[in-house]
């Protein structure tokens, strides 16, 4: 997942909220003809909080069809580890090859009940375990370490960007535990984050610009500096700038994206808002300066 952009797909819906399967299959083709690292799908950026079981069990089915076996598929679980394990069970039985575990429900909790949450999903599911901290879950040491030893808890993606803390965990953990940078707009730190050992990460940009998420991959890999920071200054922190005027457009700002490029993603579902059309416009004049940027149209 190291060699290539961690890819995570767009949930589609119609005008009326319900779930657009043909949509899904759309964009999550799309996205693999991009070549990304692996496909997440039913995570953060497609709405995992607000798809029921049955909608749940059809996405994930739609890109294991899809992937078929070209890239790891890791679909989203959450919510106390009871919920947890239900939407994992229909994960397994959709083919998925692993699931990324989003931050439990609404409380806060302590550094032992949160490896609890971990060991007893981890005891009910045979797929591999990737864990989520961003919110109110942030792993220490012992924890971690006490995750690390379950068998099928393989990493830890990280949406605090606390470097000192994530360095330190990255030296507790045994060898081959792996670690993604999960930071909102994960290219703005993805310098910093390689320098402490962990330069896998995700993409939301990818969801609808993959030319700019992949030269943006490239320029990393090769330490072309010159063109990381040029797309930086004229793409990411604008984005980034924008994302930031609501709650929210971490994802509707994905989305709306989409649908300027023509793709059949629909509107966000309710708590989310699709963004107001002042900064419609402001997102459409970015992406042209971006696509310009890579030697792509709108």
């Amino acid at each position: 997942m190291a060699h290539g952009v961690l890819s995570f797909p767009l949930t589609a819906f119609h005008d009326d909220g319900t779930l657009d399967p043909d949509g899904c299959r759309a964009h999550i083709a799309g996205r693999l003809a991009a070549g990304p690292g692996a496909l997440f799908p039913a995570c953060g950026t497609g709405e995992f909080f607000s798809l029921d079981e049955d909608e749940y069990r059809t996405v994930v089915t739609l890109a294991v069809e899809e992937a078929a076996g070209r890239v790891p598929v890791v679909a989203g679980t959450g919510y106390g580890w009871a919920q947890a394990a239900r939407f994992a069970r229909i994960a397994e039985e959709a083919g998925a090859d692993a699931l990324l575990v989003l931050p439990h429900y609404l409380t806060e909790a302590p550094q032992d009940g949160l490896a609890a949450h971990l060991e007893r999903l981890a005891a009910r599911t045979r797929l591999p375990l990737i864990a989520y901290q961003r919110g109110q879950t942030a792993y220490g040491t012992e924890a971690l370490r006490r995750i690390a030893r379950v068998p099928n808890v393989i990493g830890l993606k990280d949406g605090h960007s606390d470097l000192d803390r994530l360095q330190r965990l990255t030296l507790a953990a045994p060898d081959g535990f792996l670690f993604f940078n999960g930071a909102a707009t994960a290219e703005i730190q993805a310098r910093a984050y390689a320098a402490v050992g962990v330069p896998a990460y995700s993409s939301a940009v990818h969801a609808f610009a993959p030319e700019i998420a992949g030269a943006f991959f490239t320029a990393l890999r090769a330490a072309d500096h010159a063109t990381v920071d040029r797309l930086l200054r004229a793409f990411y922190v604008p984005f980034v700038e924008l994302r930031d005027r609501a709650p929210g457009y971490a994802v509707s700002l994905v989305k709306a994206a989409a649908r300027l490029r023509g793709q059949p993603v629909g509107p966000v579902r309710a708590p989310l808002a699709d963004p107001s059309p002042a900064d419609l416009a402001g997102l459409k004049a970015l992406l042209g300066t971006g696509l310009d940027l890579v030697g792509a149209s709108l």
